[in-house]
């Protein structure tokens, strides 16, 4: 019989979460520890990391912190197989490590490039890669990238960004046409600018602010947990038949 439970349940799924020190990053972890999936949470900031993993446990689950500076590709197929070694599968991979330097294209230098695009980009695919390998073996997963409505739209200062964006979509399609043969779904969550602790600086301006929401025909920014529907749906079974997709949260910017 089918139930709202085999449709959208991820209990005792394993996901991985890049970036999931704080910010969104941090959200989805324990949005996805409250649906019962386990955890295996990567960033930088070890504190932060062993933090949220008790808190994860107090949930009930199982969850797993490695420090890890994703820049260094080298590292990621030693932590995947870390992780498979601990939980035995990965089911669910959330692609949430990224950064912007907003500069205008004419300051923007060669070090600024490699940094938004080794980030956003090349760990992502070498992550993605090693994630895959084992997902291939399985025969299913769901592999989710934190993108942008800066994969569809230019915008000021983000040439570096946009251009990471985009890759990642186009990066997106070609693994899902892949790896379509092995059940596994390769997704992309796109939102606008999301209000957290870590954008205020950025929006107490309020020319910035201001024509920022000028764009958003919903009329307000995201905020975190707007993402969390759109996380769900395709981290569970209710995504079964959609790959190759950007999911769009932007409260309509790209529809213009």
């Amino acid at each position: 019989m089918v139930t709202i439970q085999s449709i959208f349940g991820i209990t005792d799924k394993v996901a991985v979460v890049t970036g999931a020190s704080k910010g969104i990053g941090r959200d989805i972890a324990l949005l996805l520890a409250d649906a019962g999936a386990n955890l295996a949470i990567l960033a930088r900031n070890e504190q932060e990391l062993q933090e949220l993993a008790k808190e994860i446990e107090e949930k009930g689950r199982r969850a797993l912190a490695i420090s890890v500076d994703l820049l260094d590709v080298s590292s990621i197929p030693g932590v995947v197989q870390k992780i498979v070694a601990e939980f035995g599968r990965i089911d669910i991979l959330i692609n949430n490590a990224g950064t912007n330097i907003p500069k205008p294209a004419f300051e923007t230098t060669e070090q600024d490039w490699d940094m938004v695009m080794d980030l956003n980009l090349k760990s992502l695919f070498f992550m993605t890669k090693e994630v895959g390998r084992h997902m291939c073996d399985q025969k299913s997963g769901k592999v989710i990238h934190i993108t942008s409505q800066m994969a569809f739209v230019g915008y000021y200062d983000r040439t570096a960004y946009c251009s990471s964006k985009g890759g990642v979509t186009q990066l997106m399609k070609a693994m899902a046409i892949e790896w379509a043969p092995y059940q596994i779904n390769v997704n992309a969550i796109a939102p606008t600018f999301i209000e957290t602790p870590m954008t205020k600086k950025m929006f107490e301006k309020e020319e910035f602010r201001d024509e920022v929401l000028s764009r958003i025909p919903l009329g307000r920014l995201a905020k975190p947990d707007d993402l969390f529907g759109a996380v769900l749906y395709l981290a569970s079974g209710a995504s079964d038949m959609v790959t190759g997709h950007s999911l769009v949260v932007d409260g309509g910017w790209t529809v213009w």
